[in-house]
C-alpha cells in the first residue's frame, strides 16, 4: 500500500461519496439522502466539501454502507487536521514543545 505524500491534503469524505460511492451505487443524491434520513441539502453540503462529516452523519453513512462510522470520522479528521497544520503552520511553529522530566 502506498502512503500519501504529506504535502497532499487528505481527501474530504464528501469527495469519496461524490466520486466513488454514489456512482458505484448508481444512486441519486436525493435517494441516498432519503436512505440515511437527512435532507438533500445537508448531504449536498458534504458532497460539495462545504460541510464536514459529523459523528452523527458518520454513523448514518457507516450504517448504510456497512463500513462503520469510524471510517468516515477518520477521513474527516485527517482532512481537518492537515488543513489546520498547513493553515496555522507559522503559529504552531512558535509553540514550544514541552518534555516530561
Amino acid at each position: 500500500m502506498s502512503q500519501r505524500s504529506p504535502a497532499r491534503q487528505p481527501t474530504h469524505p464528501g469527495a469519496v461519496l461524490r466520486e466513488d460511492v454514489l456512482p458505484k451505487l448508481r444512486m441519486s443524491v436525493t435517494e441516498f439522502a432519503e436512505r440515511i434520513d437527512v435532507s438533500r441539502q445537508m448531504l449536498h453540503g458534504i458532497l460539495a466539501e462545504r460541510n464536514a462529516v459529523s459523528p452523527e452523519m458518520a454513523a448514518r453513512l457507516g450504517k448504510l454502507l456497512g463500513n462503520g462510522a469510524s471510517v468516515w470520522l477518520r477521513m474527516q479528521q485527517a482532512h481537518d487536521l492537515w488543513q489546520i497544520e498547513h493553515d496555522k503552520a507559522k503559529e504552531l511553529a512558535r509553540i514550544q514543545t514541552l518534555t516530561a522530566a
